[in-house]
């Protein structure tokens, strides 16, 4: 009997093996967009909401995500819109800042120092963070919007799939993925000492509103406009430096005063009353 040979064609890989591909995808993409419906997954990836519908079930049942009620979303007929969120169990398959000895250094640092010694580590700890940001913070526009612009992209690049973007009053930079999420949920002065990293590299007083540590799907830091003070005394809010700024409510007097022509007094420090004057 006569054998052929020749090499043999390669095994193609498994379909547990692609499942499990597009699943750590889903994963992924929770953790760099934050919650999301199937149908946004499902554009994302390129497949049918059926077929991601069927990862996401795998997902929730070995407890990777959940499921949750997007919020303000009405309750009345048909299927309310459904929002998937990660789950600390699914944040763990990303790298973290070696989580153990983390915790049992601070405990010890915590016992022999108290809470200003922590405090201390963390801004150590958070310098060479912001030593490596501020290289591409500096190279940004003045505006502390558009510096968090820059920032976002630097912090991407060191594990924290962060964004930035302008809303009104200001900005926000959203963290979706923070490598020292479970340290920070018993050592709070992480947070407080990346908060003052953040607001020295954007230049300007930020606020965190919510964090990952404290069960937040995403660290929330707002960033709110420089305010600078125009001729007669009022306050006005920076805008995009590209075009006029459009008027606030508390800058319609500057506006109409600029519109009619008529030039702002310089001498008086009080501010002008526009129910005090009549039209002309």
């Amino acid at each position: 009997m006569q054998v052929t040979g020749g090499a043999s064609a390669p095994a193609r890989p498994s379909s547990s093996a692609d499942d499990g591909r597009t699943r750590h995808r889903v994963a992924a993409l929770l953790l760099e967009h934050g919650p999301q419906t199937a149908t946004e997954l499902a554009g994302r990836l390129g497949v049918s909401p059926t077929a991601v519908r069927r990862h996401l079930d795998a997902l929730v049942a070995t407890g990777r995500i959940e499921e949750r009620h997007a919020p303000g979303t009405p309750r009345g007929r048909g299927r309310p819109a459904r929002l998937f969120h990660l789950t600390d169990a699914g944040r763990s398959d990303f790298p973290h800042a070696y989580d153990d000895l983390a915790l049992t250094a601070l405990r010890f640092v915590a016992a022999q120092g108290g809470p200003d010694a922590v405090r201390a580590v963390a801004e150590a700890q958070l310098a060479g963070l912001e030593q490596r940001c501020s290289a591409a913070v500096e190279a940004a526009p003045g505006a502390p919007v558009d510096r968090a612009q820059a920032l976002a992209g630097a912090l991407t690049a060191e594990g924290y799939a962060a964004s930035a973007s302008a809303i009104s009053g200001g900005g926000q930079l959203c963290q979706h993925h923070c490598p020292v999420a479970h340290v920070a949920a018993e050592f709070p002065q992480l947070c407080e000492a990346e908060t003052a990293v953040i607001g020295r590299l954007v230049g300007t007083h930020v606020q965190r509103l919510a964090t990952i540590a404290h069960g937040d799907g995403v660290c929330t830091t707002h960033i709110p406009g420089p305010v600078r003070r125009a001729s007669g005394g009022e306050h006005m809010r920076a805008g995009n430096r590209s075009g006029p700024a459009s008027p606030v409510p508390n800058e319609r007097t500057a506006h109409r005063r600029r519109a009619g022509g008529r030039p702002a007094p310089s001498t008086s420090s009080t501010p002008t009353n526009d129910r005090e004057r009549t039209p002309a």
